[in-house]
This record gives structure tokens, sequence and C-alpha cells, in this order.
């Protein structure tokens, strides 16, 4: 009971410490007229912060797009915005998810072994993959985030277990490279790591979907804390004007992603992947109509095709192997499985 009571607080006790911390460093860093100056960060992060805390996205999946496709923000100052905001928003999301009442510590522990090697693909990415053209990392995220969710909206698959199996090397040698190949992707723009653990979870392992998201989540929060510290420790690449724009929106994020993880847990999973392909459906077509070039639009298009076409043959092999699932909501949005 004790225990109990102490973990109810938790979450609370970070609010309150986190907050008072990030307003305290406002008024020392920044100012009211800087914030009223870079507005769109925080605005755009009301949004941002929600998809994070209730899809595998991250916020990086709205930052991004907004700042460096919209508003032609620099592609490097883009990405470690999302890092950066995803460290705080993300973070606070983890948190709530952990400290929940019904959570079990022990089916996170895989994250335990995930985040070192996500962010050993985030590093290799930052040293090998930064020289790469900014249209073709622009079309591969909208590809990447588009891909996802019609793939995943458009499949008859769904998870059914409450908690991972035990696993063989075979399995665990998939997991890293789809680790790997998601740190390689947040060192591009950000974000992208969630989505593809996300996908091997429900598939592979039959994982249910929420539970998968809140795995997604804290991988993610994790791997923005350690890059945004990589970028800003290691490699003393982030400048005085990104921690203001950061700590503008970051108070933003400590409240909005938690609030995307409580009505993750109220809403039918669905309405979430339909709010995605929405989202990305939009951003594609801005890109591509936008000062259109045909490189934007070969890289897109292209990339965006052979993206669906592996995440949909990922999702039909799966899903004939495991047997059609039929996903029922419930009234507060629980999904019950059952197998035909």
């Amino acid at each position: 009971m004790f225990a109990m009571s102490i973990r109810r607080l938790v979450f609370p006790v970070w609010v309150c410490l986190a907050g008072g911390t990030l307003l305290t460093l406002f008024a020392i860093h920044s100012n009211l007229p800087y914030l009223a100056g870079h507005w769109y960060y925080p605005v755009t992060m009301v949004v941002g912060a929600f998809v994070a805390g209730s899809t595998p996205e991250g916020g990086g999946g709205i930052a991004f797009p907004v700042l460096n496709i919209f508003l032609d923000v620099d592609r490097a100052l883009a990405r470690d915005f999302s890092l950066m905001v995803q460290s705080i928003g993300m973070t606070s999301a983890s948190i709530l998810i952990l400290a929940r009442r019904d959570s079990r510590l022990a089916d996170f522990r895989p994250l335990l072994w995930w985040v070192p090697v996500a962010f050993a693909g985030f590093v290799l990415g930052i040293e090998t993959l930064q020289g790469m053209r900014v249209p073709v990392i622009q079309a591969l995220f909208l590809g990447l985030t588009t891909a996802f969710a019609v793939a995943y909206l458009r499949s008859t698959h769904r998870g059914h277990a409450d908690a991972l199996p035990a696993v063989g090397v075979p399995d665990i040698a998939r997991t890293c490279v789809v680790l790997i190949a998601g740190g390689l992707c947040a060192s591009l723009f950000g974000t992208g790591a969630g989505m593809l653990i996300y996908t091997l979870l429900v598939t592979r392992f039959a994982l249910k979907e929420k539970r998968a998201t809140e795995m997604s989540i804290i991988l993610m929060a994790s791997l923005s804390i350690l890059g945004y510290a990589w970028r800003g420790w290691v490699q003393h690449a982030l400048s005085a004007d990104q921690v203001q724009t950061w700590l503008c929106a970051a108070p933003v994020v400590l409240v909005m992603a938690p609030l995307g993880a409580a009505v993750l847990r109220r809403i039918h999973h669905e309405w979430m992947l339909r709010g995605i392909v929405v989202i990305s459906l939009v951003q594609l077509a801005y890109f591509n109509l936008f000062r259109p070039t045909l490189e934007k639009s070969l890289w897109s298009l292209s990339l965006t095709a052979v993206l669906l076409f592996v995440f949909s043959w990922v999702m039909d092999r799966t899903g004939s192997r495991h047997g059609r699932i039929r996903v029922r909501p419930d009234p507060v949005g629980d999904e019950q499985v059952r197998r035909d």
C-alpha cells in the first residue's frame, strides 16, 4: 500500500519539479519578447506533444515537418529541436506510464538493452549520414510516416499479447536491426525509432497496440535525452538560440505529452491511426505542391511506395501467420481480441 502511494506521487512531483526548473531557466536564459517572436515553436508543440504522448511517432512527427518543410528552418536545427522537446515531453509521458498503478515494471525491462542499441544507431547516423541531400531526408521522413500509418490501418492484424514473450537469438538479432535503423532515422529527423519498434512489436511479437505504443514512447524519450546530450555535450553543437527556443516550448510539452498518454487509454486505437494518416497525407501533399520540383516528387513518391510495400508485406505476412484478429472496442476504449 505504501509503495503504491509513493508511485501515485511520482508524476505530480515530477511535473512540479520539472515545471519549476523550466520556468526558472526561462527567466534566466530567455524572455517574453523572445517568446513573442518565436511563438510558433510552443504552438507547434501543443499538437506535437499530444502526438508524442499518444502515438509511436513522437513529437518530431509534427515538429520536424512544420519547422523544416513548412517554415524552412534548417534541417539540423529542426531535428535538434525535436530531440530537445521530446526529452521533456516524452519523458513526462513515460513517467506517467511507468507510475500507473496497473503498470508492471518488469514488462518494460527489454528497454534496458533496446535504448543502448538504438543510441548506437543514432551516433552512427550522426557521424555518417548528415551529408545526405535535404530533399531526400524530407522525402524519407514523409514516406516513413505515411507508409507506416496507411499500411497499419489497412492491415487486419492486431496484437493480442499483454507482454513480450521470451525470445531467442534470431528475434534478438531482428530487434537489433530495427533499433539501429530507428537510431539512424532519429539522427536525420529526430524521430522514427518509435514507429519501427512499434511495427516489430505488434507484428512479430503480437503485442497489444497500446502497450507497444507505451514502449515506443519510452524508447523514444530515452533516445531523445541521449541524442540531446550527444549534440550538446559531446559535439558542442547546440547554440544559445536553440536553448531559448527549447525553453519556449518545454513547459508546453511537459503537460501536453502526458495528456496524450492519458487520452490514449480512453480512445480506440484505430482513431489514433486515422489521425496519423490524415496528418501524414497533408504533409506529403504540401511537400509536393509547395515549390514543386521533380527531385522532390520522385524521391517522396518512390520512397513512400517502397516503404508502403515493405510495411504492407510485413503486416500481411504476419496476419496470415497469426490468423486474422478482430478488434472490437469496449466502452472505455480498450480492445477485446479474439481469433477466427
